[in-house]
């Protein structure tokens, strides 16, 4: 089982897995880890990540990025409207009304939803988590902003079933950078002490969220959040895009906004100087060639004068900070520590307000990038019956509000919903009692491990009345106020008589006391969550994705085969004037390659791949007996050198032989002479092939190769290392006898008290007699 964590960030990702020895941040095909949140359409294929990036400018209209703030929002939408004159792609309405993205993709237009460019995004991620697992991934957590609306979660929720992911929960990213925080610290206060609380701070590159968050050992809990979804380091690039688009209007009369590469490389450039300037104080400049219509450009800009120009941006770091501790009831006094993440919390104007308003200065324990994906990876190993993790429990909070409440009189039912989350459920059949009195209705509403809105149920209580005196009614009545706070199951009878009884025993039976009866009917709910995406549109976006992961697949495939062709031809071209140069005999392949690097750059630019592959195989035709001879030239001595080496060991053994060495006098004569022969004829050959080989050119085929060089040292060492390495026999020798009695052995049996014991046989050896060992 897959223990993954994702954060999806607005301008870029980070995948977290977990292994045996804990949480690490997988790198991509780039060895980075951080995958740029881009995605990019050409004529054959999809680029993603790094290389969708690379098209920013060359292919601007189709690279798509910043598509995270378009989840669960309608084309209507005024924030969806009012962003399109800033997005150098163009924005489409789906058939559901949803928001999607135009772009030119295998030569014909296609509208995506945001689903779909979330889900190709993540499928890259996918393969970047298995690529570090080596193992299919499937389970996973998914961060979001704390801020994510019902409809919004809904969407994400989709897109990663369009992956082909099963997303085990939504994990907000504060509450992922808490548990990334709490999980490891030993020193968090015991349940039954005072919680150690902390506030963490994310400002990305397009949201900016707070949450307080108490800590006892083995949980934590969010008590608030707050956040600011319009404010990020977007914003001040924005702005600094905007001055330097007024300057080179005045300075060069160039409309930037006019021509979308030029904005493009405007924005990077920007976003390039944002991150200087919070490392450095001084001037700094700012340089583009080949701006536009062939004009470079040029400015400067400092630290000082870039607050100045933001302080209105600066100047929305206070209120959420405020809005949390008053949601949570909580003072600064009360605050342990603040922990801030996010790209955009690195720069010291942000940092310095904050130690402003807490009195104490921000902590960067965590990995101001990587904390959500660990956080999400935790999470993950937790929910994961694979990992054995430390326990610990997360309580989060709902950021929005839910109402109840009654259609018009010409209206029929309830309205139940989650404020600014547009997810709306309407209870039917709500009709009034039968005496004409008001209806009760239970609801239950439930939230979801992945912060997703619901009403479970709805049900209808009937309250049924026995004709009985007047003096009942107070019962009744008193009955029925107990029991608007239960909870009723279907079909469940109870009697008021019964309940009555049960507080007042004590008291001496009364008159007859009227019973009421309530029952509970369950209601039909219309769940009709907005812009979640229906059961055969997802199949039908899910089956696209396979097929377009396909076509990626044997693009990559084909761009491959030519690559191998445009390489065997720089190489083969270099090697020719080098290291091959001795071994060629003819210019066809000169000739070859240059035909074919012309070839490639014309033609041969788009073609199938089984054409490349044969135009490979028709070059190796031509190169491999060149590569061949210079192997065989760098290999050849190596093997003689061997076999020469076999030839002096056997001609010495021989050697020894003949001079009746004791080491080989056993060998059998004729198994010697065996060898001697052996030696010679190889010797002869040897001699003979190297002989040839040195008056051969070194252009034209080896008169020996490598090979049967080997060969011939194989057939050397098996016929004569048996023969040579034959054990000499074992010769018993005559026993010894004890010099000491000359007149031979002692009778022992005629001389019983010449037999030694034992004890007197050690001691007589010099060695000392131990007694047997207690070993109770």
């Amino acid at each position: 089982m897959s223990v993954v964590g994702f954060d999806v960030g607005f301008l870029s990702c980070y995948v977290a897995v977990a292994r045996a020895g804990g949480i690490e941040t997988a790198a991509n095909e780039y060895s980075d880890r951080s995958t740029p949140a881009c995605v990019s359409f050409g004529p054959r294929n999809r680029s993603i990540g790094a290389a969708a990036k690379s098209q920013m400018v060359t292919n601007c209209k189709n690279t798509v990025q910043g598509f995270k703030r378009f989840h669960g929002r309608v084309f209507s939408d005024p924030f969806v409207q009012n962003l399109k004159s800033s997005l150098v792609y163009d924005l489409s309405q789906m058939p559901s009304g949803t928001t999607g993205i135009k772009v030119m993709y295998m030569e014909e237009e296609k509208v995506f939803s945001i689903e779909q460019i979330t889900a190709m995004l993540l499928t890259k991620l996918k393969e970047t988590a298995e690529s570090a697992l080596k193992k299919p991934v499937a389970d996973c957590v998914i961060s979001v902003p704390c801020f994510y609306t019902d409809a919004e979660r809904r969407s994400v929720i989709d897109a990663a079933q369009i992956a082909g992911l099963n997303c085990l929960r939504l994990m907000n990213e504060t509450t992922a950078v808490a548990l990334a925080y709490g999980i490891y610290k030993q020193d968090l206060p015991t349940p039954e002490e005072k919680p150690r609380t902390v506030v963490f701070v994310d400002i990305g590159h397009s949201g900016y969220q707070v949450s307080v968050c108490a800590f006892n050992k083995g949980k934590l809990k969010i008590l608030a959040t707050a956040f600011d979804p319009e404010m990020g380091g977007k914003d001040f690039d924005e702005r600094l895009v905007k001055h330097f688009c007024e300057e080179f209007a005045v300075k060069y009369k160039l409309d930037v906004k006019s021509k979308p590469r030029a904005l493009v490389r405007l924005y990077q450039e920007c976003e390039k100087l944002k991150k200087l300037m919070s490392a450095n104080s001084s001037d700094l400049p700012l340089n583009i060639e080949c701006f536009m219509n062939d004009i470079d450009v040029s400015s400067k800009l400092n630290r000082a004068q870039f607050e100045e120009m933001c302080a209105d941006i600066l100047a929305r770091v206070e209120p959420p900070l405020r809005s949390l501790l008053e949601q949570a009831h909580l003072k600064k006094d009360d605050i342990h520590a603040v922990e801030i993440v996010g790209g955009a919390s690195r720069m010291p104007a942000i940092k310095e307000r904050i130690n402003k308003f807490f009195g104490k200065e921000p902590s960067t324990t965590l990995n101001a990038d990587e904390a959500v994906a660990r956080g999400c990876a935790l999470q993950c190993a937790i929910l994961s019956p694979a990992f054995k993790v430390r326990e610990f429990s997360t309580t989060d909070v709902v950021p929005f509000p839910i109402s109840l409440k009654w259609n018009s009189a010409a209206e029929d039912g309830v309205r139940t919903m989650s404020l600014h989350t547009e997810s709306e459920f309407f209870i039917r059949n709500v009709i009034p009692q039968a005496s004409g009195e008001s209806s009760k209705i239970k609801v239950k509403v439930r939230v979801n491990i992945h912060g997703i809105f619901s009403v479970s149920s709805a049900s209808l209580v009937e309250v049924q009345k026995s004709e009985e005196e007047e003096e009942s009614m107070d019962t009744e009545q008193s009955t029925e106020k107990e029991k608007e706070n239960e909870v009723l199951p279907q079909d469940t009878t109870t009697s008021a008589e019964e309940g009555k009884q049960e507080k007042k025993s004590d008291q001496p039976p009364q008159a007859k006391k009227a019973k009421v009866k309530t029952k509970a009917l369950e209601l039909p709910i219309e769940n009709n969550p907005q812009w979640q995406l229906a059961n055969d549109m997802l199949n039908l976006f899910v089956e696209s994705e396979g097929k377009m992961i396909m076509q990626d697949k044997l693009e990559k495939e084909r761009n491959d085969a030519k690559n191998y062709v445009e390489e065997y031809v720089y190489e083969m071209r270099d090697k020719l004037h080098g290291i091959f140069e001795k071994f060629v005999n003819e210019n066809a392949l000169s000739l070859k390659l240059e035909d074919t690097e012309v070839w490639l750059y014309e033609d041969g630019e788009d073609q199938p791949k089984q054409v490349y592959i044969d135009k490979l195989v028709d070059l190796k035709s031509l190169g491999q007996p060149i590569q061949d001879r210079y192997t065989e030239f760098e290999e050849r001595p190596k093997a003689f050198d061997e076999l020469g080496r076999q030839l002096q060991q056997y001609m010495k053994i021989v050697e020894a032989y003949k001079t009746k060495e004791e080491q080989y006098d056993h060998l059998d004569e004729a198994e010697v002479q065996k060898v001697d022969r052996m030696v010679n004829d190889v010797m002869i050959w040897m001699n003979s092939k190297m002989n040839q080989q040195s008056k051969q050119s070194l252009a034209m085929e080896p008169v020996v190769k490598t090979t049967e060089i080997q060969a011939k040292t194989r057939e050397l060492f098996s016929t004569c290392n048996p023969i040579v390495t034959k054990p000499k026999p074992k010769v018993d020798l005559p026993k010894e006898e004890n010099p000491s009695e000359p007149n031979g052995p002692v009778n022992t049996q005629e001389n019983p008290e010449a037999q030694p014991s034992g004890t007197e046989q050690a001691a007589a050896d010099g060695a000392e007699a131990k007694p047997d060992m207690d070993l109770d």
